[in-house]
């Protein structure tokens, strides 16, 4: 009499193979999973990265932030003490010049001073026109005793507004003081002239 055996798959080989199966899944599911999470740590990483430069989302797609008028305010108090230093600094300098050029340099100075006090007065009539209080406060004054050094400090004050002024009249269009940005841009001319006579000058000296 014949005995019949059983054709069973072996239990053994099977588990090996779903227990394979199983943690290639999950590895895949890790490797998802870091992968997810080192974009979202990269995208933190700029965010901070825009927040700390002072920039938003907003503004790193090119809009700009709207200057109010206190800030405007304290720009141009600041521009004012540089125009009081301006005085004060043509002011003293013609008061000490000697040597050879003395006649010459003086009246230079002392015609630069007209023109920075009509700077100045134009900055702090603005400055109470927009309801801020005009400083009173001008920068340092660098003290020089020779003409060369006088003429040196003179044309970095004068590169200095130049500078100032480009910056306020950006503040300016921003506000949308359209006046404003005229007159800034007519001392920048004054400005600039005063700095190109100082260089010719200081060309040829000997």
């Amino acid at each position: 009499m014949a005995v019949k055996t059983s054709k069973s798959q072996p239990r053994g080989k099977e588990q090996i193979d779903e227990r394979m199966q199983q943690e290639n899944q999950d590895s895949d599911n890790e490797t998802a999973d870091r992968s997810e999470t080192q974009n979202e740590e990269s995208s933190a990483r700029d965010t901070n990265s825009q927040q700390k430069n002072g920039r938003s989302a907003s503004q790193s797609e090119g809009k700009k932030v709207r200057v109010d008028r206190d800030t405007l305010v304290m720009g141009l108090n600041h521009d004012l003490s540089g125009e009081y230093q301006a005085v004060l600094m043509y002011t003293h300098y013609a008061a000490k010049l000697t040597g050879p050029y003395r006649k010459e340099l003086r009246a230079l100075f002392q015609g630069e001073v007209t023109d920075e006090q009509g700077h100045a007065q134009f900055l702090a009539d603005k400055i109470a026109a927009l309801g801020g209080e005009p400083t009173t406060q001008p920068r340092p004054v660098i003290s020089a005793d020779n003409p060369r050094a006088m003429l040196e400090n003179a044309l970095a004050a004068e590169k200095q507004a130049i500078a100032d002024y480009r910056v306020r009249i950006d503040q300016a269009e921003e506000f949308g003081d359209v006046g404003l940005k005229v007159e800034l841009e007519n001392q920048i001319a004054d400005e600039t002239r005063h700095k190109e006579e100082m260089e010719r000058i200081l060309a040829e000296w000997k």
